[in-house]
């Protein structure tokens, strides 16, 4: 499930390290309100089997703000979509966000002007177009050609060799933590955007946007598609653009 708030500012941008970090906080503030065991189990424990925290978010898009070089535009109406293959958890976020006016991102005040429920794709023909908004994040193996480990933040980019192992087997741990078939196959990586890299909980993690062709069982798709790809969602990355299929 996602939920679409849309929004409206009088700032002009959004300083570059808060376009995604704030929406984590947000994203807890809301579940500790309004299904604070949830929220507490999912910051302690994780999700499943791997402790993966199920949810993922996209930064704030204002389609009518204008441009500058440099900086992240805001201005006007937006968006900011946030979502979660578990119905708890966004069941919870959209009462939290109806006792809302104001969401606080990072200093930028976000004017609450509605939030709206966005259909998710059926994916009935088993196979899925992904696109991020965002970048996707995943670690490698850090080790060399010999097998020797050199290091532990063997950051991939998606022309990497070891990319589709990894990202392939982080979309089956997301489907085994939310008890969904696993078999899901990476099929091709059809478009890598530019590298760029965010500090986020943990520190800086560099990756790229991509567009993925991807088969899976429907419901692991819709359940992808609302959660998003590669690792760190919870921190803005990976978040797939659109209802595409």
């Amino acid at each position: 499930m996602r939920l679409r708030i849309e929004v409206a500012t009088s700032a002009a941008e959004i300083p570059w390290p808060v376009v995604l970090t704030p929406g984590r906080s947000l994203a807890y503030d809301l579940l500790s309100r309004c299904a604070p065991q949830l929220g507490r189990r999912i910051h302690e424990q994780g999700w499943g089997p791997h402790g993966l925290v199920p949810f993922g978010y996209g930064a704030p898009v204002f389609p009518q703000a204008k441009r500058a070089k440099g900086k992240y535009a805001a201005g006007g109406k937006g968006t900011v979509e946030i979502g979660s293959p578990l119905a708890a958890v966004v069941e919870a976020w959209a009462l939290g966000l109806r006792e809302r006016e104001i969401v606080d991102w990072g200093g930028v005040a976000l004017r609450i002007l509605n939030v709206v429920p966005v259909e998710t794709p059926s994916f009935e023909s088993g196979r899925a177009r992904f696109r991020t908004a965002t970048p996707v994040v995943m670690k490698g193996s850090g080790r060399d050609e010999w097998g020797v480990r050199k290091t532990r933040n063997a950051w991939l980019m998606p022309t990497d060799d070891e990319f589709p192992v990894f990202f392939e087997n982080n979309l089956r741990r997301k489907a085994e933590s939310i008890g969904l078939d696993p078999d899901v196959e990476l099929e091709a990586i059809t478009w890598v955007g530019a590298k760029r890299s965010f500090t986020v909980k943990g520190g800086a993690k560099p990756g790229a946007p991509v567009e993925v062709a991807v088969r899976a069982a429907p419901e692991t798709l819709a359940a992808i598609w609302c959660w998003g790809l590669g690792q760190a969602n919870s921190a803005g990355l990976g978040w797939i653009k659109g209802p595409e299929s």
